[in-house]
């Protein structure tokens, strides 16, 4: 997940040439751990896009055979600067973090947690999960809020229903929801929707945010253009509807949506920061509060960034080398 790309795609517009197409963005396979593995699709960040709104990162996964796959096995580990989305469809997860938070991740339910400038935390499938299916999201959080403590929020919206379509707004408002969770992030927007068979929902939606539909569960349309199942498609600001239909079975998909976050970001392993240097020392940090590397003796009297952890878990995860050209910015 490091911003390496030593060829990256450019494209020009001519001035005062209005980007208004609906862009699809196909995913890439990623190995999330686990005995044998458990696949994930992820379609952000990637070359041709990183950021919507403040959204940086979304996985798909599932639904997945935990007796064949392992389930998700993801030990403690740090992020900064950032806040987590847990939202599952079918299983359970058990969440614990360094701070003090332990919850059931179910179907239905927002787990929202916010590093601010430190936290660790791992993800473990329930033993009683037999399949898995969701998706995990990131936001990065702003400048002004980027340092402030951790938290973590439960919340379970309630069903919004209209002719053929039900929403769950997990985020921001949407169908008459709003939701009162505090994202530390303004202008954000989080919504599952399952649409019947054949229906089409024309959706109100604020003209300044940019916004991206997941199609979860198979093929969709937004805005008339076909998204394929687990691709997402992209629409600029600039529009005050959007249109999204279904073929001819169910179908469920994310919405994601925000006002451009106007700020550069470094990503790297779990870490958002504002340039290398900033990566460097969390990295440095982490391995050192963890006992992976020595400490500086600067570090005598900082307060921990990462937190402490209950006895009797999992060994962490180291973090892995960084690499030997610095990280470059997002945007």
């Amino acid at each position: 997940m490091s911003n390496l790309d030593a060829r990256p795609e450019l494209e020009v517009l001519e001035p005062g040439q209005p980007c208004t197409a609906t862009e699809i963005l196909e995913p890439r396979l990623v190995p999330l751990g686990g005995p044998r593995a458990m696949t994930v699709y992820r379609t952000l960040p990637q070359r041709r896009r990183s950021l919507v709104g403040a959204w940086c990162f979304l996985d798909h996964y599932g639904p997945d055979d935990v007796s064949a796959t392992g389930g998700m096995q993801v030990p403690r580990h740090p992020h900064t600067g950032l806040a987590t989305v847990s939202w599952l469809f079918t299983g359970r997860i058990e969440h614990l973090d360094s701070g003090g938070n332990a919850a059931s991740v179910v179907p239905g339910e927002l787990n929202l947690m916010i590093a601010g400038r430190g936290i660790t935390h791992q993800e473990l499938s329930d033993s009683g999960t037999s399949t898995l299916h969701g998706v995990q999201l990131w936001y990065a959080l702003p400048e002004r809020t980027r340092f402030a403590e951790n938290a973590f929020v439960n919340h379970t919206p309630e069903p919004v229903v209209r002719a053929g379509v039900m929403a769950r707004v997990f985020i921001g408002a949407l169908l008459g929801s709003v939701s009162p969770v505090d994202t530390r992030t303004p202008d954000l927007l989080g919504a599952e929707l399952t649409l019947e068979p054949g229906v089409s929902v024309r959706l109100t939606v604020r003209g300044d945010f940019e916004h991206a539909v997941l199609a979860e569960s198979g093929e969709v349309t937004v805005n008339s253009a076909a998204v394929d199942h687990r691709s997402l498609a992209y629409v600029p600001p600039g529009s005050e509807t959007l249109v999204i239909a279904a073929g001819d079975t169910q179908a469920r998909v994310i919405l994601l949506g925000g006002v451009p976050l106007g700020e550069q970001i470094v990503m790297w392993w779990n870490f958002v920061g504002r340039d290398h240097d900033e990566i460097v020392e969390y990295r440095r940090r982490y391995q050192a509060e963890l006992g992976f590397e020595a400490a500086d003796p600067s570090d005598a009297g900082k307060p921990a960034l990462f937190g402490e952890f209950p006895p009797g878990q999992p060994a962490p995860l180291p973090a892995p080398p960084l690499p030997t050209a610095r990280l470059l910015p997002r945007e």
